[in-house]
């Protein structure tokens, strides 16, 4: 079991509020992901958890048990950080089983728990190497396999991926989503890339500020974004966000798109947001909106086209790679009106 429940949690360095009274719920077996921009304070509300970092007020709960003054020992939770942190003169085997050594398991168990988590991660055949002989990926599975012998009720993971290159970070993408299938067990995952988050997470905690914006599926996020930053961070490319008009329950851009119904806003100004794969090109007589193409980023499978509109805003469609435009030419936008966003 290792279900975690935070209570109106706050963390204060002296005078500076960092985290602002947070109430969350993580359910037994959830992989969850904290993300967020740089300060948000995501790496900070995980080693409250992990009680590497005081709980200035609130409380913290694990399966129910109140464990905001217990010691990181106490709280049965592994944490595997950025830095590798592997013992140079070590092999694989025993940088694995040192924690179990240092608590004095029996040497019959540290080996049985060792082959087990080694079976698991693929590193088996590797257990005689030294950290100098493998690969940064190799590494950090060799520091996920150090958490996992301690058979944890939840693993606690801090940016783990940073220091990996742009393939590795993919490849290891894959193999934590595989083990938290294998194992079942909670996972709390911080991370700034929203692109690990919406592959890893059956649940992102989206953080501005110290303070929650948004709690949901990566689906829900994307498609159900509650306010301007969450529509703004979760998505890449992110979301065309738009200032108009609403005057009697309508806004239009080009004079062609209505409010859809069930939007209540009073006069004034409105942000409206489409994501890039919501808007066409089409011809003027259907078009929501005319412009000049001013920047063409041709990515293969896709073609990132900047336009920039008679009212100077630039507005980003994603289309086919296979299609052409060229930096100067006049287009015309259709936007999908059942996938539009407002927010007030």
């Amino acid at each position: 079991m290792g279900s975690i429940r935070l209570e109106a949690v706050e963390k204060w360095f002296g005078d500076v509020q960092v985290i602002k009274g947070i109430d969350l719920e993580i359910e037994d077996g959830e992989f969850v992901v904290f993300v967020g921009p740089s300060g948000c304070g995501k790496s900070t509300l995980l080693r409250m958890i992990s009680g590497l970092e005081e709980t200035s007020r609130g409380r913290i709960h694990l399966d129910g048990a109140d464990v905001t003054d217990r010691m990181p020992s106490e709280r049965e939770l592994s944490m595997v950080f950025q830095s590798y942190a592997l013992y140079p003169h070590m092999n694989v085997e025993d940088n694995m089983g040192f924690g179990l050594k240092t608590a004095g398991a029996p040497k019959s168990e540290i080996a049985e728990k060792v082959a087990k988590a080694a079976e698991v991660l693929e590193l088996t055949k590797m257990l005689d190497r030294r950290p100098k002989d493998l690969s940064g990926g190799q590494r950090q599975r060799v520091a996920i396999g150090r958490a996992i012998v301690r058979e944890p009720k939840g693993f606690l993971f801090d940016e783990p991926l940073s220091n990996l290159d742009a393939a590795l970070r993919v490849q290891m993408r894959f193999e934590i989503s595989k083990l938290h299938e294998k194992l079942k067990t909670t996972m709390v995952y911080v991370t700034h890339d929203q692109v690990e988050a919406m592959t890893l997470a059956d649940k992102i905690v989206v953080l501005k500020d110290g303070k929650i914006m948004q709690v949901g599926t990566p689906r829900e996020l994307y498609e159900k974004p509650a306010n301007l930053f969450v529509a703004q961070f979760i998505g890449s490319p992110k979301m065309n966000i738009v200032d108009v008009v609403a005057r009697k329950g309508k806004v239009a851009l080009g004079g062609k798109i209505a409010l859809p119904s069930g939007k209540d806003f009073q006069d004034g100004e409105v942000k409206l947001g489409v994501r890039p794969e919501d808007i066409t090109f089409t011809t003027a007589a259907k078009g929501n909106v005319s412009g000049e193409v001013e920047l063409v980023e041709y990515l293969g499978s896709d073609n990132f086209i900047y336009v920039r509109t008679a009212n100077n805003d630039q507005i980003l469609v994603r289309i086919n790679g296979r299609d052409v435009y060229k930096v100067g030419q006049p287009v015309h936008l259709k936007f999908d009106t059942d996938q539009l966003h407002y927010f007030a």
